[in-house]
């Protein structure tokens, strides 16, 4: 029993999966700092003061916050601003640079010609009208 927990955990998905989650929690930490060190900052820098937390409602008797959830999606829309420009736009630019020049993957689908759904190369009927496909090039 205990050599198929030590099989179980010593698996390459179960330690990819240790170790990614701890990479994104260290990364995590860096872009909340990120987000509160430098760009809620600079947001309070331009617009005056980023914090709603005090905006509330009173409705009959209840108090309502609304001010601290705005406060969420503030951050929450800075957070994604940042993570997108900051790491994603230039992981992107830098794969597109990559992969220039290489060539295309050859197609797995075929549009058929009577509803024009994707159907997959080889297919000789079409699952979604049932009509006969011509022969592929690749079949």
């Amino acid at each position: 029993m205990l050599a198929g927990f030590k099989k179980f955990v010593l698996r390459g998905n179960v330690v990819d999966l240790a170790v990614a989650v701890v990479i994104g929690a260290a990364f995590g930490t860096v872009v909340s700092s990120m987000v509160a060190d430098v760009i809620t900052p600079l947001v309070a820098a331009v617009v005056g003061k980023p914090d709603f937390s005090a905006y509330s409602l009173t409705l009959h008797g209840s108090q309502i916050f609304y001010g601290k959830f705005v406060n969420a999606v503030v951050s929450f829309l800075l957070v994604a601003a940042g993570v997108y420009f900051i790491f994603i736009a230039p992981m992107n630019a830098w794969q597109e640079r990559r992969n220039r020049g290489a060539a295309p993957p050859d197609p797995t689908t075929r549009k058929c010609p009577e509803c024009l759904s994707e159907v997959p190369i080889a297919a000789r009927r079409c699952a979604h009208c049932t009509s006969s496909l011509p022969e592929s090039a690749g079949a």
